[in-house]
């Protein structure tokens, strides 16, 4: 018995997906609080950080650097994004300053 209790757990804590904590830099400093796709961003003064189940990075950047702008580093989980993937997620970045905190008010 213990050992199918065991062998439930594995397969229900195998299944259930981790929560990714994501970092981000924007090229223009920020600060407050930004919901953005799936993920509530806490922005100061080095950088924003955020935690989500969701799987897709890029798309968590680029919905970022929609409201922030530029994007200089993006880190998932440690592992950051390379030259291409951040020319990825800089493609839809708005220009000028931004204002992290006028955006929460949409």
């Amino acid at each position: 018995m213990l050992r199918q209790a065991l062998a439930l757990f594995a397969i229900v804590g195998a299944t259930s997906a981790a929560a990714s904590n994501y970092s981000a830099t924007p090229a223009s400093p920020t600060s407050g609080r930004l919901i953005a796709r799936d993920i509530v961003w806490n922005c100061g003064p080095a950088a924003c950080q955020g935690t989500t189940e969701e799987s897709r990075p890029l798309v968590l950047c680029q919905s970022l650097a929609k409201r922030a702008g530029r994007i200089d580093s993006f880190l998932v989980d440690g592992r950051a994004f390379n030259e291409a993937e951040l020319g990825q997620c800089n493609s839809v970045a708005k220009s000028g300053a931004s204002s992290v905190q006028a955006a929460t008010a949409q």
